[in-house]
């Protein structure tokens, strides 16, 4: 199974880190979008409140986390129409990315649409199944075949570009017609800067009908749990059924002190808004500076990344990076149409993104 999987791209950038690290100044890590600020308290004291329990946790989750997701997806993203039956705890959401099209029952000969950029999970998602996969960013390029299983990702990692409502509503639509499930990757949903994303779950989007509809919810970066693993998925409550059922006997279960942590963080919206300022801080700063180094920035209008050009091959500016000591990942990670580009993330203190700002610029 592992000789069809691709190199993992992170072991790719050694001597580059090495470099990076190299510098006076110590290395600016901007290559993952790990989170750096420190969980909330009152996420924390949550966590601790259940560490006694001895017994194991309910794969579907308590009904207090399934109500906490139906409030927090209606309060902060107008997602309306949903019940708690329709919504399932997962362990982080690279672990229900990586085993959505397995769990689905996605197999030999079915075809899996993932974007042409994108996160490198779909395609390995697909790839353990034994699906074929196919790079598409538009319904024409996907031809007559109905695929068992479509990816969607606005904001998009790497890019930062935002779907707008026409296009999701075509995209529902047409997947609709043809019984295609739609997992919408929805991680930096409420990191929009210069335009609005929405779920596809919004009522304009899909009329406040989930069938065949799946989002994709972390909470790794609004509430900086990525060392949690805590995400959710929510939609068609019967394919939330589907993927609970498999799950309870894969013993896919999110532990019950998570379970209670992530309650706090749904409850919460003040750390909520407050680790959103911080990003667009971070983002103000980074920003004007790439661009005063001459570089393109393009769409980058929401989520945690810049997508930059130097009009260069992509190794080469991350060379050019980590000889200033900062660590960026090259485009070529997420598909071939980003050879020529850089994803730089907001993820570092706001020291380190100071210093990676004067270091571009001088």
């Amino acid at each position: 199974m592992s000789a069809s999987l691709p190199e993992f791209p992170w072991d790719t950038l050694a001597d580059v880190t090495a470099l990076a690290k190299s510098h006076i100044g110590g290395i600016v890590d901007l290559s993952v979008g790990t989170p750096v600020d420190p969980v909330a308290p009152v996420i924390r004291d949550a966590l601790a409140s259940a560490s006694a329990e001895p017994g194991y946790p309910t794969t579907a989750g308590t009904l207090a986390l399934r109500e906490s997701a139906v409030a927090a997806l209606h309060r902060r993203y107008g997602i309306t129409g949903l019940a708690e039956s329709a919504v399932l705890p997962v362990i982080g959401t690279k672990e229900v990315i990586a085993w959505l099209p397995t769990l689905l029952g996605v197999g030999a000969g079915d075809l899996v649409v993932v974007p042409e950029l994108a996160y490198p999970t779909y395609d390995v998602g697909a790839r353990l199944a034994g699906a074929r996969v196919l790079f598409a960013d538009s319904l024409t390029q996907i031809g007559p075949e109905a695929p068992a299983l479509l990816f969607v990702n606005s904001p998009s990692n790497p890019t930062g570009q935002v779907l707008g409502v026409d296009h999701l509503r075509k995209l529902v639509s047409w997947a609709r017609t043809r019984g295609v499930v739609v997992a919408s990757d929805e991680c930096y949903l409420g990191l929009g800067w210069d335009a609005q994303p929405l779920s596809v779950l919004h009522p304009s989007v899909c009329d406040g009908d989930h069938t065949g509809l799946l989002a994709i919810q972390s909470l790794s970066k609004s509430s900086s749990l990525a060392g949690y693993r805590a995400g959710f998925v929510a939609g068609d409550a019967t394919v939330v059924g589907e993927l609970l059922a498999v799950r309870k006997h894969a013993g896919m279960m999110v532990p019950r002190p998570v379970q209670a942590a992530m309650v706090a963080a749904l409850d919460d919206d003040v750390h909520e808004h407050e680790q959103r300022e911080r990003y667009r801080q971070r983002r103000e700063v980074l920003l004007p500076a790439f661009r005063a180094a001459g570089f393109t920035i393009d769409h980058s209008e929401a989520g945690l990344y810049l997508w930059v050009t130097r009009d260069e091959p992509c190794r080469d500016t991350v060379h050019w990076l980590a000889q200033r000591g900062i660590l960026a990942a090259p485009g070529e990670f997420y598909g071939a149409r980003g050879a020529r580009h850089v994803r730089v993330a907001l993820t570092a203190t706001d020291e380190r993104i100071a210093a990676a700002a004067d270091r571009v610029t001088n």
